[in-house]
This record gives C-alpha cells, structure tokens and sequence, in this order.
C-alpha cells in the first residue's frame, strides 16, 4: 500500500509547474485555435460575436478574450433546444460524440472523443490517488456524468474502481471492509454518514477501513468536515471544482490553500455586470472557456462567485489559485450536488393549484444541507404526490412546512433563500 506521505507528492503532468509567461503562451495558443474552429463550426458562438459586432479578426491576443460576450449557463436549456447540434452550440455531429448526459435542468451534456475528455487526472493525482488503488466511486452512472466522468481519471492513473453508486449505505461499507479500498469518491457528507454508520455498527474506522485518500465535490465543504474525516479515518480529503458542462475548473493540492486552476481550460474571474476581468484578490463570477472543440463553450459564466489567491504554493504547482466557491451570482443554489433552480420549482408546484404561496429554503444544521419547501396553502394538498412530482424534478426530496401566522410567505418574498452557514 502506498505510503500516506508519498501520497503528497509529485505532480502529473510538467503543466502543473509551468512559469506565469509559458502557461500565458500555451492559453492564448489553444485560445485562438478553439475560436477558429467555433467560428466556423458553432452556430451559437458566431451568433454572439455578431450580435457584439464582433469578428474572429477582432481577437488577436489574451487580451482581448473579454471583449467576447459570456454565454450564460442558466441559458443552455433554452439554447439546446433551440435548433440542430444542440442549438448551434455543438461543433460536430451528435453521432461523433462518445456520450451524451443530461444533467438537471435539464441540460444535455455532450462528452467527446479521447482519454480522460474531462481533465480531472490531475485533480485526483493531486488529491493522493496512485497506481493500484481500489477506489469505490460514489457518484451516479445514470444519465448524469459524475460517475463515469470521475471514472476515467482513476483508469488513467492505474486504479481500479468499484461503481458503487449512491445510497445503499449497508452494501457500501460491505465493500469498503471486505475489499482492499483505499480511495473513495463522493461527496464528503456522503462520507461522514458512511463513518457514523459504520460506527454505530462497532466497526473500527481505522482498523476495519483502509482508506487513504478521499476525493470530493459537488458541495460545499466544510472544513471542521474535512478535519473530522481524515482524523477518524487517518486519511487524505482534498476537493475539485468543476460542472457536468466544463468538467474539471479547478482542484486542492495536499498544501491547501485555494484550489489550483486546471490546465484545460481558461478561467477568468470578472465583474458579474460587465463581466470583465478583475484583478486577484476581488470576487467575482467564475467564467471559464474549457480547450475543447467538439463543444466550445467560450467564456461561460457559471454563476459562482470566487477570487483568485495571490501568491507561491509549496506544493510546487504554479497554476494560479481559487478561493473556493464563495456564493452564487442569482438565486439558484447547489445543494446535495444538484442545482436548484426556483423556475423548476415552479413549473413542479404549477400542477398542485392548492399551493398558493411557496419558498425555498436551504439551511445546514449539523454540516448536512436541509431542504425546505415552504407552502402556503388554499386547499388541500396531497403532499406526497407533491414531494415526488418535486423529487422526480429536481432529483432533491424537500421537507414540506406549511407557512402560516408570523411565519407566512410575505408578498415579494425571495423564492429561494440560502442560510448555509459554512466554516
């Protein structure tokens, strides 16, 4: 078994440590190359250069990337449904693709040709991951693509992986004890309801378990969450940053300190208004260009929040620093890894005419996301149809409250409210 300290060690590829002015080269180089090819072959992206008044003569250099108008994530559905090649946004033919997920939303996610097509190599060797690891993956094969996603940088790596999938608690813990696992891949609540199980049950986390590393996303994580893991298990827990769209943006090394851009993509940190670029050190929206050509999504704004650390890190990685995901520009929120949008909300409780007021609200008691749907009702509700029509949408069980008295639904109250508190 690989040793806990080699685990921190190493980098993947000679990208990782690249100075400021040859990474700088090699992201205008791909820049210019995945303009050209969107240009002739993206509908959507000549559309929007046009509609600025803009041509591919235009963008002659790194600065003038910005010039070109983001294309915002929460405009994808509308987009995609809007015409051939996924409304102008594909630059192939669907058939050339080698897979085609939809994510809630519902967004389709197209996946090209080639290895690791979405950049997370470097996240899971940065997070401890070697050659020979068993590593049970967490995250769902259906029709979503975190799993088989997250699976191809394990295979690239040498490890060999169990597709476990959510839930199911029993038969995971099974796994995690009568097979030699040293990697587990999920989302760190996930983990820690694992651990308490596992306890309750008079298993050793220690003893019993032989994880080494651990690789998380798709939520927030607390770090009084990431102490407790590795201190019960006498693990490595680092977390990525990425979207079933982009796929890897940004990853932890065993340093800390901020996540290091990925190198397959370009990342800018802009002004949510103007989206222009601003300096490190200021919050702003993430937008980020993936160096992907069978999907160019130029100058996507995400709709996270986040900053750019100034400054050395001692892994050795050069890569500029985020700050983690700091908040979201609008009112959608993550929550359990799934987007919540107020508009799916919606059009969920459009077909329940005996709610008459309703609001969201997201709260983290104990470090594990709640969701809440709170109704103001004029009628009777069958409100397990309710929660299912809800589930089946949003991929989210909510926890219904009836609102009422002092605790009613104000006119012109916010859809969704985020009371998370994380640290």
């Amino acid at each position: 078994m690989t040793l806990l300290s080699e685990r921190m060690n190493g980098h993947w590829s000679e990208l990782e440590t690249q100075d400021g002015e040859r990474r700088a080269a090699r992201a205008w180089e791909r820049l210019e190359r995945l303009l050209e090819t969107a240009w002739e072959h993206s509908a959507e992206l000549r559309a929007r250069m046009d509609r600025a008044g803009l041509t591919l003569s235009d963008i002659g250099s790194l600065d003038d990337w910005a010039r070109i108008p983001v294309l915002r994530k929460k405009d994808l559905v509308t987009l995609q449904a809007g015409g051939p090649r996924l409304g102008g946004l594909l630059a192939c033919e669907p058939g050339e693709l080698a897979r085609i997920y939809q994510s809630p939303g519902p967004i389709l996610d197209p996946e090209g040709p080639g290895a690791d097509y979405w950049g997370w190599t470097e996240a899971f060797h940065a997070a401890g991951f070697r050659r020979r690891d068993v590593v049970q993956m967490t995250f769902s094969y259906h029709l979503t693509p975190a799993g088989l996603m997250l699976e191809q940088p394990l295979r690239e790596i040498g490890c060999a992986v169990i597709p476990a999938g959510p839930g199911n608690t029993d038969k995971q813990i099974e796994l995690l004890t009568t097979l030699p696992v040293t990697g587990f891949v999920g989302m760190a609540s996930y983990l820690r309801v694992i651990a308490d199980k596992a306890v309750a049950r008079g298993l050793d986390l220690r003893r019993d378990f032989r994880l080494q590393a651990a690789f998380v996303a798709a939520e927030r994580l607390p770090e009084g969450l990431r102490r407790g893991l590795e201190a019960d298990f006498g693990m490595l827990v680092r977390q990525g940053y990425g979207t079933a769209e982009l796929g890897c943006v940004a990853y932890e090394c065993p340093a800390l300190g901020g996540m290091h851009l990925s190198s397959r993509c370009h990342v800018e940190i802009c002004d949510p208004q103007t989206h222009r670029p601003l300096p490190p050190g200021e919050t702003g929206e993430v937008v980020v260009t993936p160096f992907v050509d069978v999907y160019p999504l130029v100058r996507l704004a995400t709709g996270d929040l986040s900053r750019l650390v100034a400054g050395a890190c001692p892994c050795g990685r050069t890569a500029p620093r985020l700050a983690g995901i700091l908040g979201r520009v609008d009112d959608t929120a993550k929550v359990k890894g799934q987007f919540v949008y107020p508009a799916q909300v919606a059009g969920v409780l459009a077909g329940f005419p005996a709610v008459a007021a309703w609001q969201v609200v997201v709260t983290n008691p104990g470090g594990r996301d709640r969701l809440a749907l709170r109704l103001r009702l004029a009628g009777e509700l069958d409100r397990e149809a309710l929660a299912r029509a809800f589930q089946e949408a949003i991929k989210l069980r909510p926890e219904l409250e009836i609102a009422g008295g002092a605790e009613d639904i104000e006119p012109g109250a916010p859809p969704l409210v985020d009371r998370r508190i994380f640290g």
